[in-house]
């Protein structure tokens, strides 16, 4: 298997990010819920544009260790060598002004993201959750109670169901119907080449493809090394 580097080029931060306040928890119920919403578009913008799928609450990338990962099977994550930038982690860290998002408040900022379909938490055993309770305090300001969130982040800057319907659109295109791909072939062959869904993360694959399986669009066939997919 080959892999070709490519550079991303910086991210353009808001101006938001150069203030010190943005960084720390606002007691103005207004003011708090709207520094709530800039963290949420930042972190989804900035995901988007260096194609993040999964981050801890650091804010550090994360991604898969196989690219044919069972949908049945725990997922094995493992930190990624991206960019120095990412490396630095420069999401929840302004070094310019020497300030840090902490924990809690960046995951306040998953929660938020999740109640709109945006986030979801990979639990420790590393079965996914949908479900988290906001830390008391925390910058989400949604009420107290411990528990539930991973250390781990799905980061939706595009859905499991937007990614299905990027590829039904794409097998109704190409005329793909009856054809049957490698999970391989699907996100890093020369076919898909050009298309949103290249080098998508192999878990996030395995979500999409699950939704067009129940809609009977598609079935995966084959062992969990050398799978495959038919589209209907």
């Amino acid at each position: 298997m080959s892999i070709t580097t490519t550079t991303t080029p910086p991210f353009s931060f808001p101006r938001e990010y150069s203030f010190p306040p943005f960084f720390t928890r606002q007691t103005n119920l207004t003011t708090h819920h709207a520094q709530l919403t800039k963290w949420a578009s930042l972190v989804l913008a900035y995901c988007r544009h260096h194609r993040i799928f999964k981050l801890t609450l650091s804010g550090i990338p994360v991604t898969s260790s196989s690219s044919s990962a069972s949908a049945n099977e725990p997922t094995t994550i493992t930190t990624t060598s991206t960019t120095p930038q990412q490396q630095k982690n420069e999401l929840f860290h302004n070094s310019k002004i020497n300030r840090r998002l902490s924990l809690a408040d960046a995951r306040e900022v998953f929660d938020f993201l999740r109640k709109d379909g945006r986030a979801e938490y990979i639990l420790s055993n590393n079965k996914d959750s949908s479900f988290s309770a906001a830390p008391e305090g925390g910058i989400g300001g949604v009420g107290g109670g411990g528990g539930g969130g991973g250390d781990v982040v799905w980061v939706y800057w595009r859905t499991p169901e937007e990614w299905a319907a990027l590829i039904e659109a794409w097998v109704e295109q190409t005329g793909q119907k009856g054809s049957v791909l490698t999970l391989y072939e699907l996100t890093e062959g020369d076919t898909t080449c050009g298309t949103e869904f290249h080098g998508l993360d192999p878990d996030l694959l395995q979500k999409a493809l699950s939704i067009l399986v129940k809609r009977a669009k598609a079935q995966i066939f084959g062992q969990e090394d050398s799978q495959g997919v038919k589209f209907f």
